[in-house]
């Protein structure tokens, strides 16, 4: 019965972030206890943690080994975000790391962020980014960042894009 229900736990999609991570969880049935394993799949390692002066630091000088990445939805994304960040919405689209370069061009209108680069990702208070962060280590990216701070820290240190906080009208 667990080899069935893990069979079919690996078979169905993901419509969450949070269930794409928790595929690479298996459970084992060992007399009436269960354990857990957890994969040592290469997002056991932590992200580089950015700060607001490093985000800030990418967004004044960018360059093309690093991308930042707002994984919130595009309604939030248009009504603000940090400048030259990419819109990849990991809620709605929690596969998008996992297509081919021509699907994921398809689907968003740009190049599928290449695995040697370094990635960092951002949304509004740092959940979704951390799940981003995950999918993009199972999806093989090994330069991996997190703005944990994410868009309220940018708002609240009134970072270039947004309307209100220090230094802004």
């Amino acid at each position: 019965m667990v080899a069935t229900r893990a069979a079919a736990r690996f078979s169905t999609p993901c419509t969450t972030p949070q269930r794409a991570i928790a595929r690479h969880v298996t459970s084992v049935q060992v007399g009436s206890a269960q354990q857990r394993h957890h994969s040592s799949f290469p997002s056991d390692r932590r992200s580089k943690v950015y700060e607001f002066k490093d985000v800030l630091s990418l967004v004044e000088n960018p360059n093309d080994s690093t991308l930042l990445i707002d994984v919130r939805e595009p309604a939030e994304f248009a009504a603000n975000s940090i400048p030259t960040s990419l819109n990849v919405p990991i809620t709605s689209q929690p596969d998008a790391l996992l297509l081919s370069e021509e699907d994921f061009e398809d689907r968003f209108g740009f190049q599928k962020p290449p695995r040697e680069k370094m990635v960092v990702f951002f949304c509004k208070a740092g959940v979704r980014s951390s799940a981003a962060a995950q999918l993009a280590k199972l999806a093989g990216y090994t330069k991996v960042g997190e703005y944990r701070g994410s868009w309220l820290d940018w708002e609240r240190n009134g970072g270039p894009g947004t309307t209100s906080g220090p230094g802004q009208p």
